[in-house]
């Protein structure tokens, strides 16, 4: 059984919430784990469990943020249910977060574009997540960046603290490029207070991590437990 976990972005410099990201997860014996790849979920499941999420949400807010791969993306079964997603939760925006894993090198940039306006086109928003990082480096991003409204620099992703000054200018470098490009930034696996001194004096002002809250059960059914 698979179920959406929303855990909130935050505006630090305004204390707004403006947004949740969808995060799935499998219920396991030892208790919900999110899958290894995403490319391990049926595409049916993804379909059918992002419709009966959106269709549960009545959240106040800006955005929801779902993650898929570029293999994800180009599925039509799933590209239906991201279209019927937005519906149910206009007037809040539907962010897909286009995450990247081993298998997906073979989709050229050209149909990904292709696929993204379908959902521009309907009022959605594509965000880069987990930049810096696999194929999501500068160099193979490029071409989609005037396609994008915000990038998603990842600290779990990496082995470096983030107490590291060297690696806070990885971060840098990342928050720079969204400004450059009149992006979103958005920096995630903010953990302790320190973690939140540093993007503070980083002056990056949306976060999110389990400082901020941890992602929690949308529960579809009563019988669903955390």
């Amino acid at each position: 059984m698979y179920r959406y976990f929303i855990q909130p972005q935050l505006n630090k410099i305004n204390k707004t919430l403006i947004g949740y990201e969808l995060l799935m997860k499998k219920r396991t014996t030892a208790g919900w784990r999110p899958p290894k790849h995403f490319s391990d979920i049926p595409a049916k499941i993804i379909a059918d469990t992002l419709i009966a999420t959106t269709e549960q949400l009545a959240l106040k807010i800006g955005s929801v943020s779902v993650n898929l791969n570029r293999t994800q993306l180009m599925d039509p079964q799933i590209t239906q249910a991201i279209i019927r997603s937005q519906a149910l939760l206009r007037p809040v925006k539907l962010i897909v977060e286009l995450t990247e894993e081993p298998g997906d090198e073979h989709w050229p940039t050209t149909q990904l574009l292709a696929q993204i306006e379908k959902f521009t086109l309907r009022g959605m928003e594509i965000s880069l997540d987990d930049v810096g990082t696999g194929e999501n480096n500068l160099t193979q991003i490029k071409a989609l960046l005037p396609y994008t409204t915000e990038i998603k620099f990842a600290l779990q992703d990496f082995s470096e603290s983030f107490q590291d000054e060297a690696f806070q200018q990885n971060v840098i470098f990342w928050r720079d490029l969204a400004a450059k490009h009149n992006l979103r930034f958005i920096l995630e696996g903010i953990e302790n207070a320190a973690d939140d001194a540093i993007a503070d004096r980083l002056a990056i002002d949306i976060r999110q991590g389990y400082y901020y809250g941890k992602p929690h059960l949308l529960k579809l059914k009563a019988t669903d437990a955390e």
